[in-house]
């Protein structure tokens, strides 16, 4: 008898030991072998009062796999569904990202949509430092649809898996297949096949849903959508790229700078809506016309060109003239303020900072960014970990490095010279009557310029009786500023209503 308790003892010994010691899995590296483990899924419930009505629902965090052709998982899609209960198979869904590339959803679930928000200043100054309130978020839209927020490969808690590189699904066409490829997967799991379907991305995720929609609605086995939801849009990269010797990006710029100076008393009028429109007559008018004659505009076209920019930019005739007429936004950040000693903001120019000194051409850094970000870090994460009771050693990518990224799409040089994926929204609108587009816009925002969506979705091709436009009074995350959440919860809102 004490030699089989002497022996068992031994064993138990043993077993601690190797427990102990066994080297543990590097989290934050891409698995190298092919994963035996299931998804890492957590499923919590919980109840709220949403655009008014108190509801309950339930939430699934976790790990949904990509899998190749003969069964073996290549990535691993971290999402949030909130699904309402009961459940309702004809209750529509809402597929929502964010951008970067390389950004996770987090400021749209956090900020806007998600059913708990991180409550940071609204008046455009600096977030500062935690504890950052999480707070209940009646906007949420809960009330009318079911939400899924989806983080892309290289973003939030979703990476490769086994042998498969992270580039695999880095790139317009490849981001956007693995999107589709997780929304079918969700469909098939929830049972949602016939729901209304929505898709919303915000920045790059506007580039994201017309890639993704051309790639659900392209086939015959087609995923069918009621309507996308852009907000802060990018589709058209080579008209707003700011290079030398394109004359559309300062053209589509000057309507940003007319409400920046307006916001920061370096221009007058009567209201922001009016001297915006003053802004983008002249700029597609006048001032387009000046800029395509190049070095051939007479001396009198100059002056009167420039005369008119200085009032609709704040900056002084004298550094127009040496900018020849063309003010790059990184050099109106500098300057417009320069005599303060500020500069502005690049994602929502309300905000000011300070650089090292004041004599630089364009700012250290951008104060809009550094203002918001680590409220929303520290939120996602106690939200997901405690809330939600998901459990993982990773971190949570709010930004990541998702180089390099594939910027070629299908069509050849041509297309490829001029990337533009706004044919791929006019061909989806053309070939699905139900499907309606929303466009929100913040006036201070120059990281997609407003009057640059327009611009994209007013070309041929594009049916025009679809598509919505909103405006808000602050920048590229406009639900920073309350009254826009509000305003931008009760916009999106109405257009799911109105079906």
């Amino acid at each position: 008898m004490r030699n089989a308790v002497l022996a068992a003892l031994i064993a138990c010994l043993s077993t601690s030991a190797i427990a102990q010691t066994a080297p543990a899995p590097k989290s934050e590296e891409k698995e190298t072998a092919a994963p035996t483990r299931q998804p890492n899924v957590s499923v919590t419930r919980h109840g709220g009062i949403f655009g008014g009505q108190r509801l309950n629902y339930t939430a699934t965090a976790g790990e949904t796999f990509l899998r190749a052709e003969d069964g073996t998982p290549r990535a691993a899609i971290f999402s949030v569904s909130y699904v309402k209960e009961p459940r309702d198979p004809n209750r529509p869904v809402t597929f929502l990202f964010n951008g970067g590339p390389g950004s996770g959803s987090v400021w749209l679930h956090m900020g806007a949509f998600g059913p708990k928000r991180v409550a940071i200043p609204s008046d455009g100054t600096d977030d500062g430092a935690p504890p950052y309130p999480l707070v209940d978020n009646p906007d949420s839209l809960l009330d009318v649809t079911d939400l899924v927020f989806i983080d892309p490969v290289g973003t939030g808690f979703s990476h490769a898996l086994g042998k498969t590189e992270p580039k695999e699904f880095w790139g317009v066409t490849k981001d956007a297949q693995s999107v589709a490829q997780f929304i079918r997967l969700w469909l098939n799991d929830n049972g949602r096949w016939n729901s209304p379907k929505y898709l919303g991305g915000e920045s790059y995720g506007t580039t994201r849903s017309a890639a993704v929609v051309n790639v659900l609605e392209g086939a015959y086995n087609d995923v069918s959508l009621n309507g996308i939801i852009l907000i802060s849009t990018v589709l058209d990269f080579a008209a707003g790229a700011d290079t030398q010797g394109n004359e559309l990006g300062p053209i589509l710029n000057v309507p940003s700078m007319a409400a920046t100076a307006l916001f920061h008393g370096k221009a007058e009028a009567s209201s922001i809506e009016g001297f915006v429109e003053e802004a983008r007559q002249f700029a597609i008018g006048p001032y387009a016309s000046a800029l395509l004659k190049g070095q051939n505009i007479s001396p009198e076209e100059h002056a009167r060109i420039r005369r008119e920019l200085a009032r609709f930019t704040g900056l002084s005739e004298a550094y127009l003239d040496q900018a020849n007429l063309r003010v790059e936004p990184a050099r109106f950040y500098k300057e417009l303020l320069r005599d303060r000693g500020l500069t502005i903001g690049r994602l929502d120019s309300r905000y000011t900072g300070r650089d090292y000194d004041n004599a630089g051409e364009t700012p250290d850094n951008d104060p809009s960014f550094y203002g918001i970000d680590a409220g929303y870090t520290a939120a996602v994460n106690a939200h997901i970990r405690d809330a939600l009771k998901y459990k993982s050693d990773r971190s949570y990518v709010t930004i990541g490095n998702v180089q390099p990224w594939d910027w070629q799409i299908p069509g050849g040089r041509d297309a490829n010279a001029y990337l533009n994926v706004t044919p791929y929204l006019g061909k989806a609108l053309r070939e699905n009557s139900g499907m309606r587009i929303f466009v929100g816009q913040g006036y201070y925002d120059f990281a997609t310029p407003f009057f640059a969506a327009e611009y994209a979705l007013s070309r041929t091709g594009i049916p025009q009786d679809r598509i919505e436009y909103q405006y808000y009074g602050s920048g590229h995350m406009m639900y920073v500023r309350d009254d826009d959440r509000v305003k931008l919860s009760r916009d999106v809102r109405n257009f799911i209503r109105n079906r």
